[in-house]
């Protein structure tokens, strides 16, 4: 599908709420019986996409069917505290993630900050304990965690990305267990070690395949997750904002190709915010934002080189990450404030 920019035409106020409603009815109807949140209707479904969509549901309200999403993770956790990367998908899937199995730490305490329910916590915390044993199993005497388990056999390269959201969850776990007085299996040695392989150990990272330096989350998402100080955040955005950053446009989703994303436009928003930078912030979602279709939704993403929408689909998560960043901006929930130092 191709699309012809006109700024006056496609301009979508990034501060009206309505906009956001919209994005949330989309994923209530991307939400199955059972409380899956689906890439689209009737689609597949994978557990850290899912939790980010049902994040955007706390943000405008939607309690009970946020609580209904992680009912489905509880319904579907693995013996050893993990769920499979893909759900209700064509192909074969065996892969475990780590980074997606500890995401419920960083959806939990969210959906505590929105509605301030202890019972919430109590409730799930069962589910969450035996997710992060899952993924504390599969760190490694150099503080990486290796990125997934493969028919009961761990996989030996470890993600930057993917170990910068563990780090975010494990702080999210902690903050879980001193709000309901529970035992912390998390111990600072965990913690600290993680923080210290991704801060001084590129090498255990992408040990067996092509670097993903190239990919903006690689770039944006450890500042996002807190895992550098302020001022180094700062450099590491500066240094290589023309490496992902498209004028009037948005972020890549890899720098050498012609394509910006939706969900890494929205999360750069909130790593922006993270650092007190509102003004790009606002530039980045508002660009976001015009990229719009007429019913009021996201695509994944556009290939500006060709004028068009790539792939023709949108997904639940990505309504997900746009109203977390739009929260973040507008204040709409009391969790606005959720991804700050």
């Amino acid at each position: 599908m191709s699309l012809h920019i006109s700024k006056k035409n496609n301009f979508k106020s990034i501060f009206e709420k309505k906009t956001y409603l919209k994005f949330a009815d989309y994923i209530l109807n991307c939400q199955d019986s059972r409380g899956g949140i689906r890439w689209e209707p009737g689609s597949k479904l994978d557990p850290w996409d899912h939790i980010e969509a049902a994040m955007g549901l706390d943000v405008l309200g939607f309690k009970d069917e946020s609580k209904k999403a992680y009912d489905w993770l509880k319904l579907n956790q693995e013996f050893d505290g993990s769920w499979f990367s893909l759900y209700y998908a064509n192909e074969e899937n065996n892969l475990k993630e780590t980074n997606f199995s500890s995401y419920i730490a960083v959806g939990m305490w969210h959906h505590y900050l929105n509605f301030r329910e202890k019972d919430f916590l109590l409730e799930f915390w069962p589910v969450l304990d035996k997710a992060i044993k899952f993924t504390l199993s599969a760190q490694t005497e150099h503080g990486d965690i290796f990125w997934a388990k493969e028919n009961n056999k761990w996989l030996d390269d470890s993600l930057f990305t993917g170990c910068s959201s563990i780090f975010m969850s494990l702080i999210s776990y902690k903050k879980i267990a001193k709000e309901i007085k529970k035992n912390d299996r998390v111990e600072k040695k965990h913690v600290e070690s993680l923080r210290n392989c991704l801060l001084n150990k590129p090498d255990r990272f992408d040990r067996n395949w092509a670097s993903k330096e190239r990919y903006s989350m690689d770039w944006y998402y450890p500042i996002l997750c807190g895992v550098y100080n302020k001022s180094k955040s700062k450099k590491i955005l500066k240094d290589r904002w023309i490496e992902f950053v498209v004028k009037d446009l948005g972020c890549k989703c890899v720098k050498e190709e012609p394509w910006v994303t939706a969900a890494e436009s929205a999360e750069l928003v909130l790593a922006l915010l993270r650092l007190g930078l509102k003004d790009e912030a606002e530039k980045i979602l508002q660009d976001t934002f015009n990229l719009m279709d007429e019913d009021g939704l996201l695509w994944t993403g556009y290939v500006y080189k060709d004028k068009k929408f790539w792939p023709i689909e949108k997904p639940s998560w990505t309504m997900g990450a746009a109203i977390l960043a739009g929260n973040s901006l507008n204040k709409f929930s009391p969790s606005n404030k959720f991804f700050n130092f």
